[in-house]
């Protein structure tokens, strides 16, 4: 913890579950304001904007806030685009977070001949739209999703499809293979990190996911921080070939490090899988991660 001097924080299982805060997540943005310490909230969510996650956070009772506080998947998409391909256009299926996103890039949108078909996250999607995206597709608009998550959690344990999963759908009908930005793509993380201005080795990534939170974090070098109030169980820990740098069960204990009430630095260490309580407040669920299956290429030209 003595080189921490950024976090880069995740928010759905991290700071709140559905429309509730999780113990002292209030009290630890809080205490990050007071101490001047920089942070930015970092999430695959595409669909809300900037603006629309202040709100929410007012609304849950976090104050002092802003919009340069928040760097979303659809953010990162847009400026991983406008980057490497400065005059390009795009389909995009996705709500006003992506939408508006690609907007302030200079990245238009474009219904006829789009270079790239860009998926996120958002309401449910009409055939008509994923037949078009097909067509685009089958034109040589190449495929881009804001993040791989399959499912997006909703209200009362409920899911729905995510980007990786209308991704998948493109990728099974056109044959070709989206490229998948947000979280744990490393663009993402490095992105986030320059708006905290710390080294890579300074910065720390306070998750729940270890297919995104944890695994993006060690791949680009950075700490990271595995809360167990998410989607991942102390348990799940041994189906992972890489590992967090420390597992904490929530950001309660981690604003007690970081106020310096722990018993000493060593408590930013693996919990014992003998503590009982170090189980999520949620079933077990399904990995939410692409299954690689095997595409036709090319697919075989029709017969008339």
């Amino acid at each position: 913890m003595q080189q921490t001097k950024g976090l880069l924080i995740d928010m759905d299982g991290v700071i709140y579950r559905e429309n509730h805060l999780l113990p002292k997540a209030a009290e630890f943005i809080h205490h990050l304001i007071e101490t001047s310490t920089p942070f930015v909230f970092v999430t695959n969510n595409s669909a809300p904007t900037p603006e629309d996650l202040v709100v929410k956070l007012n609304h849950l009772g976090i104050n002092g806030i802003s919009a340069r506080h928040f760097y979303t998947a659809a953010m990162n998409t847009a400026d991983f685009l406008a980057q490497n391909h400065p005059c390009c256009t795009a389909f995009v299926m996705g709500d006003a977070g992506l939408t508006l996103a690609l907007q302030k890039a200079g990245i238009p949108n474009d219904s006829i001949r789009p270079t790239y078909v860009v998926v996120g996250e958002g309401g449910m999607q009409s055939t008509e739209k994923l037949s078009k995206a097909h067509e685009l597709i089958e034109k040589g608009a190449r495929l881009v999703a804001t993040n791989p998550d399959n499912w997006c959690p909703v209200k009362q344990e409920a899911t729905r499809p995510g980007a990786g999963a209308l991704a998948s759908f493109l990728e099974a009908s056109t044959g070709q293979r989206a490229y998948f930005l947000g979280k744990p793509n490393p663009y993402m993380f490095q992105r986030a990190r320059r708006l905290l201005q710390r080294h890579t080795d300074e910065v720390m990534m306070v998750g729940d996911t270890m297919e995104t939170d944890i695994r993006g974090a060690i791949e680009v070098g950075m700490q990271a921080c595995l809360v167990l109030t998410g989607s991942t169980r102390l348990e799940d820990l041994s189906n992972y070939v890489y590992q967090p740098t420390c597992v904490l069960e929530g950001v309660d204990e981690l604003l007690e490090e970081l106020r310096g009430q722990g018993t000493s630095s060593s408590r930013l260490q693996f919990l014992s899988h003998h503590n009982a309580s170090a189980q999520t407040r949620h079933g077990a669920k399904h990995p939410n991660q692409r299954t690689e299956i095997a595409y036709p290429r090319p697919r075989p030209a029709m017969t008339k």
